[in-house]
């Protein structure tokens, strides 16, 4: 059973928690990198986009390094929008938005829609789930799809 928690109390834990995502947001949008380090929990794991895909806390703020010093020169969130719920598992934020992602070397740009669902404890990230269309973003950047069948 989900909950909606939908309460006007000062100390909200739906509020607290957008507030934490927009936080998260908005370090990833400026590439800072140590924000994100002090917003997710040690015990991180993100998920996605691919099935297999996962990633604990160390190794993402190194990848998002790696991103910020050689990869990307901008990311910006548009139409970005939270929704707070609470379940059996947890508390958990979800983000609906439009990414523009521009990159350094050659300023080309992919825009994709994203979600992500983040999982909240005790104010820290201990999980997220993301789902993009990977395909989508790799065609953009002038990657082409052969079936096998065809050649």
């Amino acid at each position: 059973m989900i909950v909606l928690t939908l309460s006007c109390a000062p100390n909200d834990p739906s509020k607290e928690n957008i507030l934490l995502i927009q936080n998260y947001i908005e370090a990833v949008e400026s590439l800072d990198y140590d924000a994100m380090d002090h917003i997710l929990d040690e015990s991180y794991l993100g998920i996605g986009p691919s099935r297999a895909d996962s990633i604990n806390k160390e190794n993402a703020i190194i990848n998002w390094k790696n991103n910020v010093e050689n990869l990307y020169e901008k990311i910006s969130y548009s139409k970005s929008k939270n929704l707070a719920v609470k379940t059996d598992e947890g508390e958990w934020v979800s983000n609906w938005a439009d990414l523009t992602i521009t990159y350094k070397s050659d300023q080309n740009q992919v825009s994709i829609l994203a979600n992500t669902i983040y999982q909240i404890k005790d104010g820290k990230i201990v999980k997220s789930i993301t789902f993009y269309n990977e395909a989508d973003a790799l065609e953009q950047l002038g990657y082409v799809f052969i079936n096998p069948d065809d050649l």
